[in-house]
């Protein structure tokens, strides 16, 4: 491997480590062993050199003066965040004894992991930790926090996660981001739809709030929240009854057209309207553009499948592009998530065998809070990391109230004094990826990349491979799959029969080349991952797995009668909570906002610019409001998860339920309601 950390300066290829689709090729410039500039690469065949503020000013975070230098253990309260310097020694021992013990007064299932994907690197999400958990017998975390509900959708329409080359999208002539804040969660989507806008195509966007993906469109569509399925039913029905769908793809490559047809004439444009919020014209002039315009291609976002129906929602929306036939045509078709094309071998990085206790429970990190309150067998112990479960998951004030008991053991492994970090027991300090050796697959692009070591690792901090490896050791573990290299295991898992995409992409590939493409066969002419090898539009799976085997509105649940919808979206300069408690990134984002309509705020006589109190039987918040007309009336629209500062009330998960989504176990966040007062 070459050796870029022992290089003090230079320009390093690097590869961005964050929950984004567009997983940017980058280069580092060192001067002094120390990055001075990070920029993209613009040899990187996708992002092109074209990278986000969150990464641009990422060495403001890798050098912020708060980052942790090494273990520390608690000396004041739970949630205090008062502590002392301890050695990795102490620390590791600590942890062990007090896991020996819990194993033996109540059992392996009284330790949790929670961690979710705060650095998209494989060794470091889903390799050593997951090696040792299995091996410990821990309870199983059900990681669904993000995306299951929509990836199971999508599934059942088309088999897998499987959609166009985005490459592709250039020849697209009409293109519809549904759900999804591309400018601020997937920019070079929108750089590919820039160069098709150029060719002719027209753009479009579905979604809650006009945020800067649907000030940038050709036509913006305000739904209301959770009707997503709703509005693509009512398309179907109108492509249906004008006759423009075509037959001869629906005979040779779906099921269940004509069954689709019959049960669609239920959702015609006057109920679906009153359904959505978007008038009846409205409906049928996007129903003539998607059904006349060829290629056309729908982006699936994550926001749609954040309510109770968002697995169908999503599974519903997948079905448009068989109807018109468009898997056929470069640039046609939709992606909710390519990662199926870059599968690599789980069982060979995760190692499941290692788990003796196959029954072991599993535990929905969805409902952490009440997890950590209510089960009967209670969780002991807790090992947070790469995740800051404090802020990022639902019913906020229950989850804070988990993290505080007394009995409970918390570890939390981060890079910073986080809102989680606070109530733990023994912290300690990790490595950026760019102190790390690891392997990434994006989840909407084709290519594979690899990331080297390129600046010492910080103060005293280790990977999470590091870590998982000493503990292991100090519990005795002597299975070979503790010793392995980081590099041992990405050739293990990139060795993956199953995926013949990835045939070619191999450790030594990808040490050569930085980032290697899969070799993804067309869709069509060819077979679907589905169970009867076409795309389903009904699906027998569903039916036998208890739900609609034909796509189907179902409302989002009403938990309480306040007023507003409530969306707490992303913002454009953080990524969940990750740079929220950065200067930089902070002033960049200026400050916490709702959005508001206009109706609403002259009804309860709010102005622009004023702190409102926002609140429900969960929690409150204490935010500006912005007035006009960005939301439909009757809904209301966050953006960012905040930092914690003191004095402020602006967690706005306190407000989120921890209900889960109709498949998949998902997240519901936005199908909570609030109201909204004058303070």
């Amino acid at each position: 491997m070459t050796a870029f950390v022992n290089q003090l300066n230079g320009i390093f290829p690097s590869v961005c480590p964050l929950d984004c689709p567009d997983q940017c090729g980058l280069l580092l410039h060192k001067e002094d062993g120390k990055i001075i500039k990070i920029e993209g690469d613009p040899n990187h065949p996708v992002t092109q050199g074209n990278i986000c503020n969150k990464v641009r000013n990422m060495k403001e975070r890798i050098y912020d003066k708060n980052r942790l230098k090494y273990p520390m253990k608690r000396i004041g309260a739970k949630g205090e965040g008062k502590f002392e310097q301890i050695s990795w020694e102490e620390a590791i021992n600590t942890i062990t004894s007090h896991w020996k013990k819990l194993i033996q007064t109540d059992g392996p299932e009284s330790i949790l992991p929670y961690s979710f994907y705060g650095n998209m690197g494989n060794l470091t999400a889903e390799g050593m930790d997951r090696r040792f958990f299995h091996r410990l017998g821990a309870s199983q975390l059900n990681r669904t926090i993000c995306q299951s509900a929509g990836t199971t959708g999508y599934k059942y329409t088309m088999g897998g996660n499987i959609g166009i080359d985005p490459e592709d999208t250039i020849h697209s002539k009409l293109i519809i981001f549904w759900g999804i804040n591309a400018v601020s969660t997937n920019m070079h989507q929108i750089t590919l739809a820039q160069k098709a806008r150029k060719n002719g195509a027209k753009i479009i966007v579905i979604d809650v709030h006009k945020n800067q993906t649907g000030r940038m469109a050709d036509w913006f569509i305000p739904i209301l929240p959770g009707t997503d399925g709703a509005l693509a039913l009512g398309l179907m029905h109108i492509l249906f009854a004008d006759n423009m769908v075509d037959e001869g793809f629906l005979q040779k490559y779906t099921v269940g057209h004509n069954e689709l047809r019959e049960h669609v004439m239920q959702y015609d444009p006057k109920s679906v309207s009153e359904i959505t919020g978007i008038p009846v014209e409205d409906i049928y002039k996007l129903a003539r553009m998607y059904g006349e315009t060829t290629p056309s291609y729908i982006r699936i976002g994550n926001g749609l499948q954040h309510h109770d129906n968002g697995g169908m929602s999503t599974r519903t929306i997948a079905c448009l592009p068989a109807l018109t036939g468009q898997w056929l045509v470069k640039g046609g078709g939709a992606i909710k998530s390519n990662s199926g094309f870059l599968a690599y071998n789980e069982d060979s990085l995760q190692r499941p065998d290692l788990l003796e206790n196959k029954q072991t429970r599993v535990i929905n990190m969805n409902e952490i809070g009440r997890t950590l309150l209510e089960l009967e067998s209670p969780i002991k112990s807790m090992y947070v990391y790469s995740s800051n479960p404090a802020v990022v998951a639902p019913d906020g004030n229950k989850v804070r109230e988990g993290l505080g008991r007394e009995d409970l053991f918390l570890v939390v492994h981060d890079l910073f004094m986080t809102e989680t970090a606070k109530y733990a027991d023994i912290l300690l300090p990790s490595t950026s990826s760019f102190e790390n050796t690891d392997f990434y697959a994006s989840y909407w692009h084709h290519y594979m990349q690899i990331q080297q070591p390129v600046i010492e690792t910080y103060g005293e901090s280790k990977s999470n491979v590091e870590v998982f490896r000493l503990l292991a050791k100090s519990m005795g573990f002597i299975e070979d799959a503790f010793n392995e290299t980081e590099a041992e295991m990405i050739s293990h898992a990139l060795d993956n029969p199953a995926n013949p995409s990835i045939a070619d992409i191999n450790y030594e590939a990808l040490l050569e080349k930085q980032y290697v493409k899969a070799n993804v066969k067309p869709l069509l002419p060819g077979r679907f991952p589905t169970p009867s090898g076409k795309i389903e539009l009904f699906s027998e799976k569903m039916k036998h797995d208890g739900y609609s085997p034909l796509p189907t509105y179902t409302p989002i649940v009403e938990d309480n009668k306040f007023p507003f919808l409530f969306v707490p979206a992303p913002n454009h300069n953080f990524l969940n909570s990750t740079f929220s408690n950065i200067e930089k990134h902070q002033s960049l984002e200026k400050d916490p906002r709702i959005h508001m309509n206009v109706k609403d705020a002259e009804a309860a006589g709010i102005e622009d610019g004023e702190t409102v109190r926002v609140w429900n039987q969960r929690g409150e918040c204490e935010l500006k409001v912005s007035i006009g007309d960005n939301v439909l009336p009757g809904v209301i629209v966050s953006q960012g998860l905040w930092a914690n500062i003191p004095g402020t009330k602006q967690l706005v998960n306190s407000l989120t339920p921890d209900r889960l989504s109709d498949m998949g176990g998902g997240a519901t966040f936005f199908s909570g309601r609030v109201a909204v007062n004058k303070l």
